[in-house]
């Protein structure tokens, strides 16, 4: 029989405390959406969903070598995220991006969520990956005071929550992208997409026209089979136990 030292938590310890805080969320996000009352709380939640998926055009538009010019958000849920200097692949890459956007970030703070101590980082990182957001390229109004206010609320938290808060916040917001990617999943299957400033093209149609191959159909299966992998990925870590 293994003891742990006082004060720490055995693997056992971790996996169970794990398990229960992703029923936890998993239960309260049921609540949020069923509950006519608690919609107004929802409502900020898509908003999250659509920041991530906005920040994630424009991270892969960074990671191929362009730039990520501007970003808006729009009280209708809507965002858009102006991105240039990319090649055909890099256009595809960006697109892409955004639509796998919430899933990897739902992944990452699963595994982050796993132990206190990453948490709180993980927490405190996101909200001055937000500050940095809010001054360099959110350029709108709405937008200012949304990221603004959620930067402010994961730094409080990371700061001066206890560690079970920390921990269960994590994973609330990782349930939330998680429901995010099959919630607004549709938008994976359209050839437009239809913002605040208009109608475009949708992401998968220009990952189909990027590449030169597929239809936008094609692309959004592609990108939804790979969201898939990594939320199991992301979970499978979060609640795995020792291995032997």
């Amino acid at each position: 029989m293994v003891h742990s030292p006082a004060g720490t938590l055995s693997e056992a310890d971790i996996v169970s405390r794990a398990r229960i805080m992703l029923v936890i969320s998993v239960v309260a996000t049921i609540l949020l959406y069923t509950i006519p009352q608690l919609h107004i709380v929802a409502y900020p939640l898509l908003l999250v969903s659509t920041l991530v998926h906005e920040l994630g055009h424009g991270v892969a538009a960074l990671l191929a070598g362009g730039e990520f010019a501007r970003f808006e958000m729009f009280s209708d849920g809507s965002g858009v995220a102006y991105v240039g200097g990319l090649s055909r692949l890099g256009h595809a890459f960006s697109s892409a991006g955004g639509l796998v956007g919430p899933a990897v970030g739902a992944a990452l703070c699963f595994a982050f969520a796993r132990r206190t101590s990453t948490a709180r980082y993980c927490l405190a990182a996101i909200g001055i990956l937000l500050l940095i957001a809010e001054l360099a390229v959110v350029r709108n109004v709405y937008g200012w005071i949304f990221v603004g206010i959620f930067a402010a609320i994961c730094l409080s938290i990371a700061l001066y929550g206890g560690g079970q808060i920390v921990q269960l916040s994590l994973v609330f917001l990782a349930v939330q992208l998680a429901l995010s990617v099959y919630s607004r999943g549709d938008y994976l299957f359209t050839d437009k997409a239809v913002t605040a400033v208009g109608t475009s093209t949708s992401d998968s149609a220009a990952i189909a026209e990027a590449m030169g191959f597929g239809s936008y159909w094609f692309w959004g299966a592609v990108c939804a089979a790979f969201s898939v992998v990594v939320l199991i990925g992301g979970s499978w870590y979060y609640l795995r136990g020792r291995s032997r």
